[in-house]
């Protein structure tokens, strides 16, 4: 029998509180994009007699196949679209953010990925516990949201420049964030029973459509393998209290590995926030010393910042799309059919 090993405490550690602060941060802007966007389309909608709102380009974000078409598109051509192209420039930061810093998007920006972190932790504070599948059931249930990404990737892969500029361009195309939010304004029966059977899926499983289903968040996860930062634990140091696969919200044994390099680490760190033995757990690019998390957080905050202000100091962050389209197709976005 092993003698319990002796250790360094460590202090409070106050990575919860940042993380949670952009969480709060992305949402409020999300929701300030949300609001204004709504006011812009009921103009439209209007006939001009509501009071007008400029477009915010930030409701591209929620555009991620145009954001695809558009990077494809720029690569080939050399051109910057005219049409979302800050669909492409918010993709761009969230790849080079799941790069840099593991799969951070999820776990530190994307409003979906915080709905779905509360809603499980509500369910666990409700119920004392969460809903784990099997091993047998997870592994091909995350397959799925890789699946959706292969799907959508093959879609734009096999599109030429020209097509691609067709589609975005059409008047599909110049209203896809119209229709975006015309589905949630006039849900039907399905779509309102699929999402509150995720919703209230989520309540049990953590992050259920975050783990199983989303492609974006199985994009980034792909990115963030070749990242060069990873959780690691010192394994002569570790106490073995397992407090650190406890807290982990994408089920890693982090407290058996050496090294976490799944596509699931979503770079929360809140495993290195809840270890108790000093030194045991970090977040560090090889045997370098530990990036403290005030470090992840800047570093996230310049790529954002960095690459949308790029956007908009070249003049390259708003749709060129005349008025007189937008009074024309916004009335009418929903009886756009998908381009063939």
């Amino acid at each position: 029998m092993s003698a319990k090993k002796s250790f360094t405490r460590r202090g409070p550690d106050r990575t919860p509180f940042i993380r949670r602060s952009f969480q709060a941060a992305f949402i409020l802007l999300n929701l300030w994009i949300g609001a204004r966007f709504y006011f812009f389309v009921r103009y439209y909608e209007s006939g001009g007699q509501t009071t007008f709102v400029g477009r915010p380009p930030g409701v591209e974000g929620w555009l991620p196949i145009a954001g695809l078409m558009n990077l494809k598109y720029a690569l080939q051509t050399g051109t910057i679209p005219e049409v979302h192209p800050a669909a492409m420039f918010l993709l761009v930061a969230f790849v080079v953010i799941s790069f840099v810093a593991r799969k951070a998007f999820c776990s530190w920006l994307c409003p979906i990925g915080t709905l779905s972190e509360w809603l499980w932790e509500g369910g666990r504070e409700i119920f004392g516990r969460n809903v784990q599948a099997p091993r047998w059931l997870d592994i091909p249930l995350r397959s799925l949201k890789y699946l959706l990404l292969g799907f959508f990737g093959y879609a734009v892969a096999s599109m030429a420049a020209p097509d691609l500029h067709a589609f975005i361009t059409s008047p599909y195309g110049l209203v896809a964030d119209v229709k975006m939010m015309n589905f949630f304004r006039r849900i039907g029966t399905t779509g309102a029973v699929v999402i509150a059977g995720l919703l209230v899926g989520s309540v049990f499983v953590k992050n259920l459509w975050c783990r199983y289903l989303c492609p974006y968040g199985a994009l980034v996860g792909l990115v963030s393998l070749f990242s060069p930062a990873r959780i690691r634990r010192e394994a002569d140091v570790c106490i073995d209290c397992a407090k650190c696969a406890k807290v982990c919200p994408s089920l890693l044994p982090v407290d058996r590995l050496t090294t976490v390099k799944s596509a699931e680490c979503t770079g929360c760190l809140e495993c290195v926030a809840v270890c108790p033995a000093e030194g045991a757990l970090r977040l560090s690019a090889g045997r370098s010393r530990a990036i403290p998390t005030w470090a992840v957080a800047g570093t996230i905050a310049v790529i954002f910042l960095g690459i949308v202000g790029f956007a908009q100091l070249t003049g390259r962050w708003h749709s060129n799309v005349p008025d007189a389209a937008y009074r024309e197709l916004v009335p009418a976005a929903d009886s756009f059919a998908h381009p063939q």
